[in-house]
């Protein structure tokens, strides 16, 4: 499937997943800009050149395990152990999706580790969970970075973040 993420990949077979963002800087800064050091730095076109972003709308109330302010009290754990950790601990951290997912759970919700004014999320996709009924896509949203007006939206979000586009 991938490169191990945060709350992916668990199961046999593999469960998919779908990430996704508040807005569209949470969802710049969970994906191009993920492993960019917070003091600045530059994405390449290699980063950037093949990415897309849309929006769906959600069709039904999901039930989404809550990774962020009252939900870690009622685990009995800290934001440091599972949403503010680096790349280094997703071993570790893959386990709490995967029990949100053995508990019935369509997804998992936290506050952005890399944009943290906004809301991250990821959704299960294996049977009974989300399908694709459930997320319609908005036709009337959508960036393509490989296209210059996007691109020269992307250069001015990131330049204000210190991080330099590179064309």
């Amino acid at each position: 499937m991938g490169d191990p993420t945060r709350f992916a990949f668990f199961g046999s077979p593999k469960v998919p997943v779908l990430y996704g963002a508040e807005t569209e800087k949470s969802a710049v800064a969970e994906s191009i800009l993920h492993d960019v050091p917070i003091t600045g730095g530059r994405v390449n076109r290699d980063d950037y050149g093949d990415k897309l972003m849309g929006r769906v709308v959600v069709q039904r109330g999901l039930k989404l395990a809550a990774f962020m302010g009252g939900g870690f009290r009622t685990l009995g754990v800290e934001a440091s152990n599972i949403t503010l950790t680096d790349a280094s601990r997703y071993e570790e951290t893959v386990g709490w999706a995967e029990a949100a997912h053995q508990a019935g759970f369509d997804g998992c919700v936290w506050m952005s580790r890399q944009h943290n004014t906004d809301m991250a999320y990821v959704f299960f996709g294996d049977a009974g969970r989300v399908q694709e009924m459930d997320l319609v896509v908005d036709r009337t949203y959508g960036r393509a970075f490989a296209f210059p007006k996007d691109l020269d939206w992307l250069t001015d979000m990131c330049g204000s973040l210190r991080v330099d586009v590179l064309r």
